[in-house]
């Protein structure tokens, strides 16, 4: 009887590894022909307290998975309460979870799952990774993944603070790769940023497209869009024909910035004959306008 159920157990995790994405209960009836339901909820139910299968939610179905081999070596030891904290960080991916979400979901006490973490840490299973977006919260994910860039702020962070440092240099090399080429595109301006070795992180195309977007947007880069043989539209990098002005008449305006500006008015205690900010700003203008009129005399 036992060797029977150790067949069937057998068996079943051959059709898992057949189906490594998971398969439902329905599936495992298609394909053990014969087989009655009593001794396939049998094997089923042994497997999964042997823990060589996992039993998770796919959407609004069940599916089962095999537990790969070096798994079981390494949950052994593991209580139920341990596991039901392991599966809801690795449910969680790259994103990881709150401690409190994972007392919601799991129910147990502060103290119960002060000790679980503990214990998965200790034995590597999982890790603690701070947020750029909430520094003093951290999250859990399983050890071998890498956080997504949602947690670490991706290349433009280093230890949870904004690298502005790095990025300028960034900017500053790359303006100057576009000034010295004439003309561009972004796989060149990777493969450049790739052999200075400037970032200490593998920078992707995404990520030395928005440096070069900060350029453009500043008025120092142009970004050229011209039409390929394949009816796409390849882009290129020049050096900027306009220069944006870094100031102007308008932008310096006190008026803008003025805290009392709705209490402005002519004869007021408030007046722009009395303020002193705006005549300081006029002043320019009527030394130019006095100039001018001296030539035309």
């Amino acid at each position: 009887m036992a060797t029977s159920a150790t067949h069937l157990e057998e068996a079943i995790l051959e059709i898992c590894r057949a189906n490594p994405d998971g398969l439902q209960d329905e599936d495992l009836e298609k394909e053990l022909v014969g087989v009655p339901v009593s001794d396939r909820v049998v094997a089923i139910n042994g497997l999964l307290t042997k823990r060589r299968m996992e039993l998770f939610q796919l959407g609004d179905k069940l599916v089962y998975k095999e537990v790969k081999e070096e798994n079981v070596i390494k949950l052994k030891g593991c209580t139920q309460e341990d596991l039901l904290v392991y599966q809801l960080i690795k449910n969680a991916s790259t994103t990881g979870i709150w401690t409190k979400d994972l007392r919601n979901k799991s129910n147990l006490s502060q103290v119960q799952m002060s000790k679980v973490l503990k214990i998965l840490e200790m034995r590597k299973l999982i890790k603690a990774v701070k947020s750029v977006a909430s520094k003093n919260r951290k999250v859990y994910m399983l050890y071998e993944l890498e956080p997504s860039k949602e947690l670490t702020g991706g290349a433009w962070y280093t230890e949870q603070e904004f690298d502005a440092e790095f990025i300028q240099v960034l900017r500053d090399h790359c303006l100057k790769f576009v000034m010295h080429k004439g003309r561009v595109t972004l796989e060149e301006l990777c493969d450049f940023v790739s052999c200075t070795g400037m970032s200490k992180v593998e920078l992707r195309p995404d990520d030395v497209l928005q440096v070069v977007n900060t350029l453009v947007f500043d008025g120092q880069v142009d970004a050229i869009e011209e039409p390929s043989l394949d009816h796409d539209e390849d882009v290129f990098y020049v050096p900027a024909t306009l220069e944006i002005p870094s100031r102007g008449s308008l932008t310096s305006v006190p008026c803008g910035v003025c805290p009392v500006f709705r209490e402005c008015k002519e004869g007021g205690l408030i007046s722009p004959t009395t303020c002193a900010y705006y005549n300081a700003w006029l002043s320019p203008a009527a030394d130019l306008a006095g100039e001018a009129a001296d030539k035309l005399e």
